[in-house]
């Protein structure tokens, strides 16, 4: 199995959501048909993820639950431990998927260890797959020819209209290292862009959905987060819009290198 279809298309992000508002969300999303839910040891919700799940009947079997592995956690002290941690909160044996949530600052962790013990979870079935996130084209270089590209499941990075980070996903699919996309609607800016309520209008779709079909058609996958009911439901339903190469193109144009997530401290040097 390739990463690319290892990583479900569509999931559902929960990205500054906590307390009551993740379960309510999670708990919806799961009713509506969501199948793949996106957390992080940093966002401080696994645990109300896990009761939302827990509650909601689904069978484990059926989902893809994503966490990330803080960077405080990524030496040998810390990494095999927070993951059970992880796991205790999310009342579950395994994830499907672990990524390294932001390179090791100042490289104070080797990459090379932290990626050996992502390994060896994963060895361990503490983690169906490994992967990275918010990794440029010179530390996704390093990490491939550490443990090889087809262990590395997805890259995970701020992508939308915006920021297209064209060099870092030339050189992802190059190697053939998917690519999911977080941030995808650009805090809600891109559903006020006049070009994507135009192309919404001519193909009768929402911002949002045209978006999400923008990236999803581009081979990205996508895990937006709502709170709402109906939001979440129609995101989605955004697999189903198809868009034209035309306006794929008009939506391409829209670059303008507008990064919207760069934390000192945790960022490295972008490409």
């Amino acid at each position: 199995m390739t990463s690319s279809t290892f990583v479900p298309p569509l999931g559902l992000g929960t990205f500054r959501l906590t307390g009551q508002t993740v379960i309510d969300s999670v708990a919806s999303g799961l009713a509506l048909g969501y199948r793949a839910i996106d957390t992080a040891q940093i966002y401080g919700n696994e645990a109300e993820i896990g009761q939302a799940v827990a509650e909601s009947g689904v069978s484990r079997d059926d989902l893809f639950l994503t966490t990330k592995i803080w960077t405080d956690n990524l030496g040998r002290a810390r990494l095999a431990a927070s993951l059970r941690e992880s796991l205790d909160k999310l009342r579950t044996d395994r994830v499907d998927l672990t990524l390294i949530h932001w390179p090791s600052p100042g490289s104070a962790v080797p990459l090379a260890e932290t990626l050996a013990l992502l390994m060896d979870a994963r060895a361990q079935g503490l983690t169906r797959a490994i992967g990275v996130s918010n990794f440029p084209v010179a530390l996704l270089q390093h990490a491939i020819d550490i443990v090889g590209a087809q262990n590395i499941a997805t890259n995970q990075i701020e992508l939308h209209p915006y920021l297209q980070s064209r060099r870092l996903t030339a050189f992802a699919a190059e190697h053939g290292v998917h690519i999911t996309s977080y941030m995808t609607l650009g805090y809600g800016k891109l559903l006020q862009d006049p070009h994507i309520q135009i192309i919404a209008g001519e193909t009768g779709a929402t911002a949002a959905q045209v978006t999400l079909a923008w990236a999803m058609q581009r081979g990205f996958s996508v895990i937006p987060s709502s709170t709402r009911r109906e939001n979440l439901a129609s995101n989605l339903a955004a697999p189903e819009v198809r868009l034209s190469e035309e306006q794929m193109a008009r939506i391409d144009a829209l670059e303008r290198a507008e990064r919207l997530v760069d934390p000192q401290g945790l960022a490295p040097r972008w490409d």
